[in-house]
């Protein structure tokens, strides 16, 4: 793993952010969901770069091997290390792959710094555009949704991410789409992160309103979803998020649950590889 240094922290630490660079030739970044880390893209980071692609994938901070300061999980500053990631890499035509939370940076990043770098964007089971229902916004989630999580969170965090673990892949007394094994390993990248992190991005992607941020994104756009995802539904999130698009390919994966990068890791691979290498 390398690291980068992204900011200072409010009492003045440095911030830096794990990465992974593997691969040579056209850059995609991939933005990891909640709680995991980079590590969630290993089939992707495998993959892409027998096909001509450079694959950078990076811990957000609080999670994984990155810093893990007090403060700072609003997407704002998000979108900023981001951008610090990209210049400090010097990288350019980028293609920005987020799944699930990692979708809210990259709304907000084309939306804060004018898409800079950025060539095309990805969203796979991603919670924009907006997430919690809301007076404006009916086809969100129910907010006693997030208070449950957070109390589950705040009451017993292994537990709770070992249940969330289940939902993620939907696994069920008599459907096991994923092994124990696969489990165990989500399991332990959820527990690299900080609880502050953890708990602090809760807020951040269920009440972060993304529906303006997609306004200046002109450049070709992917949204991949699973239509049985029991963790961000589509229709309170892709459907709606390929309506603010321009030039936007929308794929629904058959029986595709929230951790579709692993069930359905041919597919999406292929998918990922097609659209970044087209001309």
């Amino acid at each position: 793993m390398q690291t980068i240094e992204v900011g200072r922290s409010a009492n003045g630490e440095p911030v830096h952010l794990a990465y992974q660079d593997v691969g040579t030739g056209r850059p995609v970044v991939l933005i990891h969901g909640w709680p995991a880390s980079h590590a969630m893209w290993q089939y992707q980071s495998a993959e892409l770069p027998k096909h001509g692609i450079r694959a950078i994938a990076y811990d957000r901070r609080g999670f994984g091997h990155s810093s893990k300061p007090w403060e700072g999980y609003d997407y704002d500053t998000l979108a900023d290390d981001l951008k610090a990631l990209l210049d400090g890499l010097n990288l350019q035509d980028v293609t920005l792959v987020g799944f699930s939370m990692g979708g809210g940076e990259v709304a907000r990043y084309m939306a804060r710094h004018g898409g800079a770098r950025v060539a095309k964007v990805v969203f796979v089971g991603s919670v924009t555009p907006y997430l919690m229902k809301a007076g404006d916004n009916p086809e969100g989630v129910d907010p006693a949704i997030f208070r449950q999580m957070l109390e589950g969170l705040n009451k017993d965090w292994p537990d709770f991410l070992t249940t969330f673990g289940k939902q993620f892949f939907n696994v069920g007394l008599l459907k096991h789409p994923v092994s124990q094994a696969t489990l165990d390993w989500m399991q332990h990248l959820t527990l690299q992160a900080s609880l502050k992190a953890t708990l602090d991005c809760v807020h951040a992607f269920a009440e972060t309103d993304f529906r303006n941020d997609f306004a200046g994104i002109a450049v070709p756009a992917l949204v991949i979803h699973g239509d049985a995802d029991q963790i961000v539904p589509p229709e309170a999130s892709a459907s709606r998020t390929v309506e603010l698009l321009r030039s936007v390919q929308y794929k629904v994966y058959e029986g595709g649950p929230h951790g579709l990068f692993v069930t359905h890791k041919d597919e999406l691979n292929r998918d990922l590889v097609q659209f970044v290498t087209a001309a």
